[in-house]
């Protein structure tokens, strides 16, 4: 499956917000690094795991 166009640029969108977000966690730089490969490896499955698991502000 070819990822193009509105849905591509959607999902680096996604991306970026996720990576972002996750760099400003409380979460300690292990996890912060696990979740940012997660995102970068599965671009569109990582997103929403880290969206539905990820570290949150305390």
């Amino acid at each position: 499956m070819e990822v193009g166009g509105i849905f591509g640029l959607l999902i680096l969108i996604a991306n970026v917000w996720a990576i972002l977000n996750i760099f400003q966690s409380s979460a300690d730089t292990v996890k912060k690094a696990i979740w940012i490969v997660l995102v970068l490896l599965l671009p569109l499955l990582g997103v929403i795991i880290w969206y539905f698991a990820g570290p949150r502000e305390g």
